[in-house]
């Protein structure tokens, strides 16, 4: 539990950067044996790229380090509830594990809007663990959308 209250700070980091850079504040820290493999936050407005959410850029970057896309022996750790696109791209990159910080009501999709990764039917399983520093992780999103609204 203490690596992963580790990672998920360094998650948390990433998420400040992107808030920072004007990007909605979601960070992802992929993990393997032990080491930081692939971090990012946020990037669509600054890639100009719909996909380019935390998860998605740290899974493509993983990837390219390993040589491969399978991403066997890692865990990623995200900030917030990963969306059914990044859900999806877990899956195919076969991370076993996924810790994240907080629910995401209105478009999580690993058990709020949708259980993608526990799905019976695929033919890849998920490890995961949420609540790791929720309330840090739902307060710098919270904050994020209540200045937008300002």
């Amino acid at each position: 539990m203490e690596a992963d209250i580790q990672y998920m700070r360094e998650a948390l980091a990433e998420a400040r950067s992107a808030a920072a850079a004007g990007e909605v504040p979601i960070g992802a820290v992929l993990v393997h044996d032990g080491k930081i493999l692939a971090r990012s936050g946020n990037r669509t407005i600054r890639d100009c790229d719909p996909t380019a959410h935390a998860e998605v850029v740290a899974l493509r970057e993983a990837a390219h380090r390993l040589g491969n896309y399978r991403l066997a022996g890692t865990t990623l750790y995200v900030s917030i509830e990963p969306c059914s696109m990044c859900s999806g791209a877990i899956l195919q990159a076969r991370v076993p594990r996924l810790v994240y910080g907080t629910d995401d009501p209105k478009g999580g999709a690993v058990r709020s809007c949708f259980e993608i990764l526990s799905h019976p039917r695929l033919n890849h399983q998920v490890e995961v663990i949420s609540g790791v520093l929720a309330a840090e992780c739902a307060a710098i999103i919270q904050s994020f959308f209540a200045a937008r609204r300002e």
